[in-house]
C-alpha cells in the first residue's frame, strides 16, 4: 500500500508540474485542462495517505506533503472559478436602465443534425447575437430561418469543423471575416449597435486546439488569442471577445490573454460553467468563453441545455454602462509582455493585422 501511494504521489507531482514547462506540445499543454480532476485525485490520495501510512516516519510525511502541495497548487488555479472567490465583474443593478446585449455562443458540432434544438433555444432566450462554431452549409440552411428576426449576419460555412456564423438582431457595422493565423480557421470582427445607438466592438474566435488530430503544438492557438488580446489592449471603447477558444479558463495562456488584453472574465467568483464535454460529466472543462472590457456589468451568465453537440451552448447578457467601471482584472509584467510577443512572432502575426471595427470610418 505504501509503495502504491508513493507511486501515486509521484505521478500526481509529475502531472502537476509538467504544465509549468513552457513547452507547447499538445501532450504538455493538454495537462492544463484537467486541473479540477487532478485536484479531486489529490484529495483521494491525501485521504488514503492519512488513513494508511505511518506518519511517525519522515519519508511518509514527505509523501503526504508532496500530495498536499499538488492539491494546493491545483486549487490556486481553479478556486477563482468558484463562488469562494471575489467576483471580477460587478452584477448589473436591479434598477439599471442601461442598454444590454445578449450573446448566445454555440459550438454546434458539424455532423450534429439537431438544429431545431438550437433554434428553440434562440426563440426561448431571444439573444441579440447568435454565434455558431463548426457550422457548415447544412447548418446555414437551417439557421437562415432566423433571418427575419436576425437580419444582420456574417457567414463562413466550412466543412473542416471551423465554420462560423453570426446572426444578429442588432445592426453590425464594419464587419470583417479574417484568417489571422491558419488558413481555414476564421474569426469575425464587427461593431454591434445597441438600442441606444452605442457601438461596441465584438470579436468572435475559434482557434484550433493542440491535439494529435489537429495541431501538434499550441503555437497557433496561442498566437491567435494573443494577437487579438494585443490589438484591444489600449482600446478605450467597449469590447467583447467570445467563442470556443479551445483552452480552459485557468490555463497560463488564457490568463496571459486576460493580462495582455485587460479584459475581464465574468465567471471569476461565480463558477466554472464547464461547456465541454457535454456527454462526459466527469471530464468537463470551460472551453467556451466571454471576455469584455470594464464598460459592462453582468446581468446573466448561463450554460444552456445540450443540443446534441459535444459543447453546451453558453448565454451571456451584459449591460453597457457607458463608461469604464473600476472592476478588478489582472495586469501583465514585463515577462508576460515578452512571452506574448514571442508567441506572436513565432507565427508571424502582429496586432495591426487584426481588424479593428471601431477605427473604421462611420458611413
Amino acid at each position: 500500500m505504501v509503495i502504491g501511494l508513493w507511486l501515486a504521489s509521484l505521478l500526481l507531482a509529475l502531472l502537476t508540474l509538467l504544465p509549468l514547462w513552457r513547452f507547447e506540445a499538445w501532450w504538455v499543454r493538454g495537462l492544463d485542462f484537467p486541473r479540477l480532476q487532478l485536484a479531486v485525485l489529490a484529495v483521494v490520495i491525501v485521504v488514503l495517505q492519512l488513513l494508511f501510512t505511518d506518519l511517525t516516519q519522515f519519508n511518509q510525511w514527505s509523501m503526504l506533503l508532496i500530495s498536499s502541495g499538488c492539491l494546493l497548487f491545483q486549487l490556486w488555479w481553479i478556486l477563482p472559478y468558484t463562488p469562494l472567490f471575489s467576483k471580477e465583474v460587478m452584477a448589473t443593478a436591479a434598477d439599471s436602465t442601461s442598454p444590454c446585449i445578449a450573446i448566445l455562443n454555440s459550438n454546434v458540432l458539424g455532423p450534429n443534425r439537431n438544429a431545431q434544438a438550437l433554434i428553440d433555444l434562440v426563440k426561448q432566450h431571444q439573444p441579440d447575437i447568435l454565434v455558431t462554431l463548426e457550422s457548415n452549409s447544412w447548418w446555414q440552411q437551417q439557421l437562415d430561418q432566423l433571418s427575419d428576426s436576425y437580419p444582420h449576419s456574417v457567414k463562413c460555412p466550412l466543412d473542416n469543423l471551423y465554420g462560423m456564423h453570426v446572426y444578429s438582431r442588432l445592426p453590425l457595422h464594419n464587419a470583417s471575416l479574417q484568417f489571422l493565423v491558419e488558413e481555414g480557421v476564421p474569426s469575425i470582427h464587427a461593431e454591434a449597435e445597441l438600442t441606444d445607438g452605442s457601438r461596441i466592438a465584438v470579436h468572435f474566435l475559434h482557434p484550433a486546439p493542440p491535439s494529435p488530430s489537429e495541431n501538434y503544438s499550441s503555437e497557433e492557438r496561442d498566437a491567435e488569442l494573443l494577437v487579438v488580446a494585443s490589438s484591444v489592449k489600449d482600446v478605450t471603447t467597449p469590447v467583447i471577445v467570445a467563442g470556443d477558444l479551445n483552452d480552459v479558463a485557468w490555463s497560463e495562456t488564457t490568463r496571459l490573454f486576460r493580462k495582455i488584453s485587460g479584459l475581464l472574465d465574468p465567471r471569476i467568483g461565480r463558477g466554472m460553467f464547464n461547456s465541454f464535454h457535454a456527454d462526459y460529466p466527469f471530464m468537463r472543462w470551460p472551453l467556451d468563453h466571454i471576455f469584455h472590457s470594464s464598460h459592462f456589468t453582468l446581468q446573466q451568465l448561463q450554460r444552456l441545455p445540450s443540443i446534441g453537440s459535444d459543447h453546451f451552448p453558453m448565454l451571456v447578457r451584459l449591460c453597457y454602462t457607458g463608461r469604464q467601471q473600476p472592476q478588478d482584472g489582472v495586469d501583465p509584467d514585463q515577462d508576460d509582455k515578452q512571452l506574448a510577443q514571442d508567441k506572436m512572432m513565432a507565427q508571424a502575426v502582429a496586432p495591426d493585422q487584426v481588424h479593428r471595427p471601431e477605427t473604421q470610418a462611420v458611413p
